[in-house]
């Protein structure tokens, strides 16, 4: 319990570091080549902060734990709409543009619903269990080469509002910023994650409850971490980025990827965790669209949506 106890206080430690060196490094690969800030979110950030959960759900899977392999996913996805961007919100209140609103945020949506159309086969479709079979996951993977051919249209138009000004970043303080963050993120998050499903494990805690919880809080910290901070920095647009990136990310690449390699099981994860991810979805787009800014009471609101969910989630 002690050496689990240890992981976790190192794990967020190493986690807080790495956002702050990956997003100052992210900022100048924006500034450097006049990349949008929602570009950068979107990829870099977003890509590289969703690699804890693409580790954890893989190595779940092949080993499978399926029930954590998709409730990590569910889970990580809820906590990213609801509990990143609303305690960002919270701290420092995040101006939404346009493009955001109409263009990206609704991708989550999308996500939401094609994740929850293609697992729920008994409810659906009248299937004998609900699977994610390697036909969902070519599924999955399609969408993702929609969605990475939709960032790079928005890279070479160039004509997004977010481009970020100021002096540009030597090359090598910039690539070490990135790896240096990255590596910081991805083993902060991972020890997190082993010391808090080490001690979930050790109280009897169900491996589907630990996906979408400790494990999908655990592995989201890279996302909240950077969030807070690119919002703490005036980098609205990589915030949001960085979150819709990962959204998309897990749902349609790790989901994509670990259902080719091996059919995932669905069971562990039930309907009304899929019917709160759409809920908290639409809640974000919503809360964007509104005066195309999220502030402190929108972003309350959607922390104490989650939870709510998590109290449900316990209790039931």
């Amino acid at each position: 319990m002690l050496q689990n106890l240890l992981f976790v206080i190192i794990g967020a430690v190493l986690v807080i570091v790495g956002a702050d060196k990956l997003t100052d490094g992210a900022v100048g690969v924006a500034r450097r080549f006049q990349i949008p800030e929602m570009v950068i979110g979107l990829t870099i950030v977003g890509f590289g902060t969703s690699l804890p959960e693409f580790m954890v759900s893989l190595l779940s899977g092949v080993q499978g734990a399926s029930g954590m392999s998709i409730g990590n996913i569910v889970g990580s996805n809820l906590f990213n709409a609801l509990v990143i961007i609303g305690v960002s919100a919270a701290l420092y209140p995040i101006a939404v543009t346009h493009t955001a609103a109409t263009r990206d945020i609704p991708l989550t949506l999308v996500s939401s619903v094609v994740l929850t159309a293609l697992s729920l086969d008994i409810l659906l479709s009248g299937g004998s269990s609900d699977v994610l079979s390697r036909g969902d996951g070519i599924v999955l993977l399609c969408f993702f080469a929609i969605f990475m051919a939709y960032t790079y249209s928005m890279a070479k138009s160039g004509t997004l509002e977010e481009t970020v000004g100021g002096a540009p970043m030597s090359g090598l303080r910039m690539t070490l910023y990135i790896i240096l963050g990255l590596v910081a993120l991805v083993g902060g998050g991972e020890l997190f994650v082993e010391g808090s499903c080490g001690i979930a494990r050790s109280l009897g805690v169900s491996e589907a409850v630990i996906g979408l919880t400790l494990a999908a809080g655990g592995t989201s910290l890279p996302e909240l971490a950077a969030s807070v901070v690119a919002a703490r920095k005036g980098r609205s647009a990589m915030a949001i980025g960085n979150i819709v990136g990962s959204i998309l990310f897990n749902t349609f690449w790790v989901l994509g990827v670990c259902a080719l390699i091996r059919p995932l099981p669905a069971s562990g994860v039930l309907w009304t965790d899929y019917a709160m991810l759409v809920f908290g979805s639409f809640l974000f787009m919503i809360f964007a669209r509104s005066r195309h800014r999220l502030g402190r009471w929108e972003g309350v609101v959607m922390v104490l949506s989650y939870v709510a969910y998590l109290a449900w989630l316990i209790l039931f």
